[in-house]
């Protein structure tokens, strides 16, 4: 009887040891519930202002320049950029606005501080788009640098009385050709060649001429301020296809070469202002 009240003792402190224990366990999670330990863990935050770069592979496409990719942030998202080129007819400006071109404009600049427009040769001149296709190191159309990039700012519909309200933000925009009449891209606008949506590289338009038949399908880079004479000279000289033969569409007579591309930021206390009617900053030579 003495072994039994002794294993019965014994129980009952363990049983109460137990109970304290499981009276502990519960006050710290009602503790830790009350501080909300247990609510869900709000999702990671993505990063906004950022540019997403698809790198291309330089070994097996022999059209490809292998020039590494621009910086995945630090992109300036406001105010605006003046784009100087710098080219054998004088010199071309274009302000580019940031806040609507970010990646655009960032890119732009990563080519030109390593030099990768010097010396192309605009490579395609179409009298019925109006535009002076340039940028490519090859100069025969074929050349890109190692990465693409999506569209930023493309045309909703065509030009109207108000510029401003003729562009907007749509990557995924649906292309059309511009209404009989009409155009949506101004005289004097740059804008990206592209192979579809997304691919965005190093070519560019320079829309020299009004009533361009371009389809809403390229992304705008800025528009000409100063220059843009040099290019309309260009145009007036013509163009030949392959064969020699004067055409409408071809590589163009009078040869446009870039010596040199810059991009800068312009003071906030800057307000930049494009020319109604631009002119070039130097004296074209042939």
């Amino acid at each position: 009887m003495a072994r039994r009240a002794e294993k019965l003792r014994r129980r009952r402190q363990i049983q109460a040891g137990v109970g304290v224990g499981v009276a502990l366990v519960l006050i710290v999670l009602g503790t830790i519930y009350l501080l909300g330990g247990f609510s869900p863990k709000p999702r990671e935050t993505v990063a906004t202002g950022t540019c997403t770069w698809t790198l291309l592979d330089t070994s097996t496409d022999d059209t490809l320049v292998n020039t590494g990719h621009p910086p995945t942030t630090g992109e300036t998202r406001s105010g605006f950029s003046t784009l100087t080129i710098k080219t054998n007819k004088g010199d071309i400006e274009a302000r580019l606005d940031n806040s609507k071109t970010p990646c655009t404009t960032q890119s732009w600049k990563y080519l030109a501080q390593r030099n990768y427009y010097q010396n192309a040769t605009c490579f395609q001149l179409d009298d019925t788009q109006k535009t002076l296709s340039c940028g490519d190191p090859k100069n025969d159309g074929t050349g890109e640098p190692s990465y693409q990039y999506a569209n930023e700012l493309v045309p909703s519909g065509p030009l109207g009385t108000d510029p401003s309200a003729s562009v907007t933000i749509s990557p995924g925009a649906t292309t059309t050709p511009p209404p009989v009449g009409s155009n949506y891209y101004a005289k004097g606008t740059i804008v990206m060649i592209n192979k579809g949506a997304g691919t965005n590289a190093g070519q560019f338009m320079i829309v020299y001429g009004d009533g361009s038949t371009l389809s809403n399908s390229y992304t705008v880079v800025g528009t000409i301020t100063k220059g843009l004479d040099a290019v309309q000279a260009v145009a007036a000289g013509g163009a030949t296809d392959t064969t020699g033969t004067a055409a409408s569409a071809g590589a163009p007579n009078q040869p446009l070469t870039i010596q040199s591309m810059t991009v800068t930021d312009v003071p906030t206390s800057a307000t930049p202002t494009p020319s109604t009617s631009p002119t070039s900053s130097a004296t074209p030579t042939s």
